[in-house]
């Protein structure tokens, strides 16, 4: 595909994972939105909707298959044999369809996203745009704990030199030829924020305020944000690793000063006898040495996963 389209074709990847309670509001929302944009003109009437069903466990893939596929032949969707996570859910669709779109969108199907600024997306790329990101305009609706380790998150991948968009989640507009760039990415490990940014080509933000979800829970509780950070910092930079060579080096000065003041005092007759200065430097050293080979375990673990060259997502079905 290419920008010689007056009215571009344009994908929508939604990824789902046990989402039976609002999959058919927000099909039917985004159905509804796609038809105006056809009658606007402003896409072409090739445009569609793919669903991509991450392994549910619950009825998300039947209410897919049975009822939304049913509704306008704009709807397709595709189901992954198991849960391969939420970016690798994201990266099916892309593969599966960025030859079939000039351009492709990405978002949750909780829909917090607010859909209503794809038009503005659509409009960016018709002006030559190639990466349109959809960035929060503020963190409102969020606690003080999740405003504060998400700030820390984006604060400390900039001190480690990744690129990222700041309150920017998945929700963004890629262009063929971004798609086309993104598929030479073979990494196991993927955070796609930090990838995007790589690629380069034009690119702008569009803000807009995050919306509530519409029913039930977020499938990404505290402990999988955690880990998701975690893998964004240790799949996008190697500065962890400096990180420990200097602090080895700076415990190591400190050790030499510490050898030359025991001395010191050793020969002026004022060595005091006590269990602090042998425990406390035991303890902190061996939690430090824990740290530092943990971070490197971390990344050797992440080169055994990516020298194996196993299969990012497997496809189970396709409609």
């Amino acid at each position: 595909m290419s920008k010689t389209t007056k009215h571009p074709v344009i994908g929508i990847i939604v990824p789902c994972y046990n989402e039976e309670e609002i999959i058919l509001d927000s099909a039917s929302k985004l159905l509804e939105m796609l038809n105006g944009l056809k009658a606007e003109a402003l896409i072409d009437k090739k445009s569609f909707i793919v669903f991509v069903n991450d392994g549910s466990k619950d009825n998300t893939w039947n209410l897919i298959k049975e009822q939304i596929a049913g509704w306008d032949h704009s709807i397709k969707a595709i189901s992954l044999s198991r849960n391969f996570g939420h970016q690798k859910a994201v990266l099916a669709g892309i593969t599966e369809y960025h030859n079939e779109a000039d351009a492709l969108i990405t978002l949750d199907a909780d829909l917090q996203d607010d859909i209503s600024v794809i038009g503005k997306m659509v409009r960016s790329y018709n002006s030559g745009i190639d990466i349109v990101y959809g960035v929060r305009n503020n963190r409102e609706s969020d606690t003080a704990f999740k405003k504060f380790t998400a700030l820390g998150f984006y604060k400390f991948m900039a001190f480690l030199g990744v690129r990222v968009v700041y309150n920017h989640a998945d929700f963004r507009l890629s262009s063929h030829r971004v798609n086309v760039e993104l598929m030479q990415f073979k990494e196991t490990n993927l955070f796609l924020r930090g990838i995007f940014p790589l690629i380069g080509f034009n690119t702008s933000e569009i803000y807009y305020d995050r919306l509530p979800r519409m029913q039930g829970t977020t499938k990404y509780p505290l402990r999988k944000m955690l880990a998701f950070a975690w893998n964004g910092i240790t799949s996008m930079s190697e500065i962890p690793l400096t990180i420990i060579f200097k602090v080895g080096l700076i415990t190591f000065f400190i050790c030499l000063i510490m050898m030359a003041f025991v001395l010191i005092q050793y020969f002026r007759g004022d060595v005091i006898p006590g269990w602090a200065s042998i425990t406390l430097p035991v303890f902190f050293f061996g939690a430090l040495q824990l740290i530092c080979l943990g971070i490197i375990a971390e990344y050797l673990g992440k080169i055994y996963n990516e020298i194996k060259g196993r299969p990012r997502f497997i496809l189970k079905e396709k409609i």
